[in-house]
C-alpha cells in the first residue's frame, strides 16, 4: 500500500456496510505478492490524472425508476434498467427521458437484497439483440439471457429466458448481482456470499467470488483454476465490476464493520474474507487498493474514466473519485455529491468525460423524493 494510502487509512472511522445499512458484524484484509501492480500491458507510458477532480451534473436523463439496480447503454444514446423488486426491464429514451418497459423476467424472487440485479447486453447485440442478466431466483440467483425484439408491442419485447448459469448461492443478503463482459468478451460476475462467512474461502462455491465464463456459460479458457468459472475468491459481497485502458479488472466490495474495498482483481488470488477486511499485514491474501469506513461508502457499482476508477455509494450516498497509477491509487480517494441524490447504486462509463449515474432510494432503504428515482448525466475529470 501507498504512504498516500496508509495516511488516508488514518483518517477513516469504522462503520457498518451492507447494501441495506444493517447492523454490523466484524474483520481485517492482507497482502500477496501478486497485489504489486504490473507494467502496462500495451507497452506505452501510463499518464497519472490530477489528485484531484470534478463532477458536473450535466442534466438528469429520466426519473420516476422504480428500485433501478442495472444499467446498460443501448449504443445509440438510450439506456436498459433493470427494475430490483418489480422485475422489469425498461428503455430509456437517452433524449427525452421517455421510458418504454421491455417486459417482465419471469422467474424473479425478489426479496431483501434479491431481485432482478445486473443486466449486460452480449457482446455481439447489434446481431444478436441478446440481454443478459443476474436473477434471483426461488432457488438461487443465476445468470439468465433474453432476446430483445423491439418491434414488438411495448412489454412483450422480451424472449423467454435461457438460463446461462445457474447455482450462485442466494439469500436476504449479499446476492452480489454485477456482470460485465471483459474486453475478452468473456462474462464476468460478482457474487455475494449469501451471509454464509464459509463459502467466501471456499473455491468450489460460487458465492463470494468473481467469476468469468464464455457468453454460453461455461468456465471461459485462461481461468486460473481447471474447469472452474472461479477467477478470484475471498470475497464479501461484489457489486462493482470495471476495467481501465489497459484491460485490467477492478472491483468494489461491501465490508462488513470496518472496511468497504476497492480491488485490483489479479485472476486466482484470494482477497480475505472473512479471514481479513480491509488492509491487513498477513495471511497471504491480496490488499485493497483503497478503502473506507463502511458509513463513507457502502460501494456498489463502478465505472473507469479520466483515469479514474469512479465507485457510487449506497449508506455513504457520494460518488467517489480514485485517481489510477496501475492498480495503485495514485491520490487520495475524493468524494463529490454526498447527500445531494440519496443512496448511489449504479455509475456506467458513457464515453469521453462521462458517465451515467443511477439513484437507489426507492429499494425500502433510502427515503425517496418526488422524482426518485433517477438517472443522471455527469461530467467528470
Amino acid at each position: 500500500m501507498t504512504a498516500v494510502l496508509a495516511a488516508a487509512a488514518l483518517l477513516l472511522t469504522a462503520g457498518c456496510s451492507s447494501d441495506d445499512g444493517a447492523p454490523p458484524e466484524k474483520d481485517a484484509a492482507a497482502s500477496s505478492p501478486s497485489a504489486a501492480a504490473p507494467s502496462s500491458p500495451s507497452g506505452k507510458a501510463e499518464r497519472t490524472p490530477p489528485a484531484k477532480g470534478s463532477v458536473t451534473v450535466v442534466r438528469t436523463v429520466a426519473t420516476g425508476l422504480d428500485s433501478p439496480w442495472g444499467l446498460a447503454p443501448v449504443g445509440d444514446g438510450d439506456l436498459l434498467v433493470s427494475s430490483r423488486d418489480e422485475g422489469t426491464i425498461t428503455r430509456i429514451d437517452g433524449t427525452t427521458g421517455k421510458k418504454t418497459e421491455l417486459g417482465e423476467v419471469p422467474g424473479v424472487a425478489a426479496e431483501g437484497e434479491g431481485g432482478l440485479l445486473g443486466i449486460a447486453l452480449s457482446p455481439d447485440f447489434a446481431s444478436d439483440h441478446m440481454i443478459y442478466a443476474y436473477v434471483t431466483s426461488a432457488s438461487d440467483n443465476r445468470i439468465v439471457r433474453m432476446l430483445y425484439n423491439e418491434r414488438k408491442p411495448a412489454g412483450e419485447q422480451l424472449g423467454a429466458p435461457d438460463t446461462v448459469f445457474r447455482g450462485i448461492p442466494k439469500g436476504v443478503i449479499h446476492n452480489g448481482g454485477r456482470i460485465a463482459f471483459g474486453p475478452d468478451r468473456m462474462l464476468y460476475a460478482g457474487t455475494g456470499e449469501s451471509g454464509d462467512t464459509g463459502l467466501s474461502q471456499d473455491r468450489e462455491s460460487l458465492g463470494g467470488k468473481i467469476l468469468r465464463m464464455t457468453p454460453d456459460g461455461d468456465p471461459a479458457p485462461g481461468n486460473p483454476f481447471p474447469d472452474s468459472p472461479v477467477y478470484s475468491y475471498g470475497h464479501r459481497n461484489v457489486q462493482g465490476l470495471a476495467w481501465d485502458r489497459e484491460q485490467r479488472l477492478f472491483a468494489s466490495e461491501f465490508g462488513q464493520n470496518t472496511w468497504d474495498e476497492l480491488n485490483a482483481v489479479a485472476p486466482g488470488d484470494n482477497y480475505g474474507w472473512p479471514e481479513a477486511e480491509g488492509h491487513a499485514d498477513e495471511g497471504g491474501f491480496h490488499n485493497p487498493i483503497a478503502q473506507w469506513s463502511t458509513d463513507e461508502a457502502s460501494p456498489s457499482g463502478i465505472a473507469y474514466a479520466g483515469g479514474s476508477v469512479w465507485m457510487a455509494g449506497l449508506r455513504g450516498e457520494r460518488l467517489w473519485r480514485i485517481p489510477l497509477k496501475g492498480t495503485e491509487a495514485s491520490a487520495d480517494p475524493q468524494a463529490f455529491l454526498e447527500g445531494e441524490y440519496g443512496r448511489l447504486r449504479t455509475v456506467v462509463a458513457a464515453g469521453g468525460d462521462r458517465l451515467w449515474l443511477v439513484t437507489s432510494n426507492t429499494d425500502g432503504r433510502g427515503d425517496p423524493e418526488k422524482d426518485d428515482d433517477r438517472v443522471l448525466e455527469l461530467r467528470v475529470r
